[in-house]
């Protein structure tokens, strides 16, 4: 990819950027969130067409005006946020769109035949007949790698392929790049997961604002090295936490039970105290329960059983708007789903939450947008959220890193006596990363009393004060930071290993 430029109404998006990949090689594609790195790449998959610039493929000049083009050529895309149709068993996702034929019927015994072919050959274990609805997200994954490997490619893009996975599925899926490589696969891997990097892949290109910053092998840099390159200033992976005196109870679990919209049990005989100005982590593999417990503190689900205490005061049967205005503060787990509004502007996501109060109304509950706008430009400026149009920019074109700013912002500017943080760094960037961690270690030494639930092991390791492990609904241990190790809270999450609770 030649000089690609690329352009949006307040944005370049690729300005004159040069990407050279090998055959048979795992090529980084690293940056910040916004970079560009997303942009690129569907403009080698024909999403999106460059303003300027030249393709070319094996030494050969090539147009690629849309998807089916690129497929043509043998590029496939695996995209961040999956494209199946939920009802549609495994075989009919992967076949779509080109199904085989037997005269004017569809062959479908063909099709799944070399589905069980390609599974095996590339090590993509996954029932070809289940329903995409009921497998796991990390086979619906290798159900995305199966369609392009159905449709011939040579070249295949992943676009942050381990965002939503679990520990365990990100080292599946690692062993599936190199398998896909030894087959003679290329592979362009958009991450900016630098672990990642230097595990599987060969050479790194990194981008930074819309520029080409430089290609380097992995092999010759260091974490340190690439993160620099990427934000361009030297990067603390450790966060600085002085030591303090944790306050009276803020937050009180009293033996939780929550079930799921099915109605099996999921929470179970769960306790649990967070004090002012501590950092409690819940670790745990995904599906322990997490959701379900973040679902009952913050209202979204029905409690079973038990009781929750913000400040002495029960919460467990109030609406969702009496548990904020009692001082719960929520940063979500799925910034899309429940964080932002993607259609509304950035002023408008800052005051969903307080929209009614008079800060934000003129006489006859009207509406005070001047006001809205001006308090989220001082937001913008507090929390360095990167956007084209200010306030009035929609939430759904900035990056992730920028609609988690915009998340954060608007719940630590409520001031909180409760904090419940679920991933807050998932799917960001080192940069993002850091800055996210330093706001949340800023709100516990005002004396937030927060409650932390994240997969990233080396987060909890990071941040926490005392660490819950979690595993099949319950409360296995809990253990202040300093006495206990990563690979004894692996043990416990996976219930090999019980302690009594301190």
């Amino acid at each position: 990819m030649n000089n690609i430029t690329k352009t949006f109404p307040g944005v370049v998006a690729n300005d004159k950027v040069i990407l050279q990949v090998k055959h048979q090689e795992i090529h980084a594609l690293l940056g910040e969130n916004g970079a560009g790195k997303s942009t690129l790449m569907s403009i080698l998959f024909g999403s999106y067409s460059a303003d300027s610039g030249s393709i070319l493929l094996d030494g050969k000049p090539v147009e690629i005006k849309n998807p089916n083009v690129a497929t043509s050529l043998g590029i496939g895309m695996v995209h961040q946020h999956f494209k199946l149709v939920q009802n549609y068993t495994v075989t009919e996702n992967i076949v779509l769109g080109v199904e085989p034929t037997k005269g004017r019927l569809l062959d479908m015994k063909r099709a799944r035949e070399r589905v069980e072919a390609l599974s095996s050959q590339y090590a993509l274990k996954v029932d070809p007949d289940s329903l995409v609805e009921d497998i796991t997200v990390g086979q619906q994954q290798r159900v995305e790698i199966l369609k392009t490997l159905y449709r011939n490619a040579n070249i295949i893009i992943f676009d942050e392929p381990t965002a939503v996975l679990t520990p365990q599925e990100i080292d599946e899926l690692m062993e599936i790049l190199k398998k896909l490589r030894s087959e003679g696969k290329t592979i362009v891997l958009i991450t900016h997961k630098l672990k990642e990097i230097k595990e599987v892949c060969d050479r790194c290109t990194v981008l930074r604002r819309g520029r080409c910053i430089g290609t380097v092998d992995v092999q010759d840099v260091s974490e340190q090295d690439l993160a620099e390159m990427m934000v361009g200033r030297a990067v603390k992976f450790e966060i600085d936490k002085p030591e303090q005196q944790a306050g009276r109870v803020m937050l009180s679990l009293q033996h939780l039970q929550v079930a799921d919209i099915s109605g099996a049990l999921r929470v179970k005989d769960l306790s649990l105290d967070v004090h002012e100005g501590e950092i409690v982590g819940i670790a745990g593999v995904d599906g322990n329960g997490q959701s379900e417990l973040l679902g009952a503190i913050t209202g979204l689900l029905p409690l079973s059983g038990g009781s929750i205490l913000l400040d002495g005061t029960s919460i467990g049967n109030l609406s969702i708007r009496q548990r904020i205005e009692k001082g719960l503060g929520y940063i979500p787990e799925d910034r899309k789903k429940y964080g932002v509004v993607g259609e509304f502007s950035i002023a408008e996501n800052t005051a969903l939450k307080n929209y009614y109060r008079d800060t934000y109304r003129k006489r006859f509950g009207i509406l005070d947008f001047e006001a809205m706008n001006q308090e989220a430009e001082n937001l913008i400026a507090q929390f360095d959220i990167r956007s084209a149009e200010g306030a009035k920019t929609n939430a759904g074109s900035l990056s992730g890193g920028n609609q988690q700013k915009v998340i954060v912002a608007r719940e630590i500017s409520l001031s909180p006596k409760v904090l419940v943080v679920a991933q807050p760094t998932r799917g960001l960037d080192v940069g993002a990363i850091e800055y996210i961690r330093k706001r949340i270690i800023a709100e516990r030494a005002k004396g937030r009393a927060i409650l932390l639930v994240s997969f990233e092991l080396d987060e909890i390791m990071n941040l926490c004060d005392r660490i819950a492990t979690i595993s099949k609904g319950s409360i296995v241990a809990v253990n202040k930071q300093h006495e206990v190790t990563e690979y004894e809270i692996g043990l416990m999450m996976a219930g090999s290993k019980k302690e009594a609770a301190r």
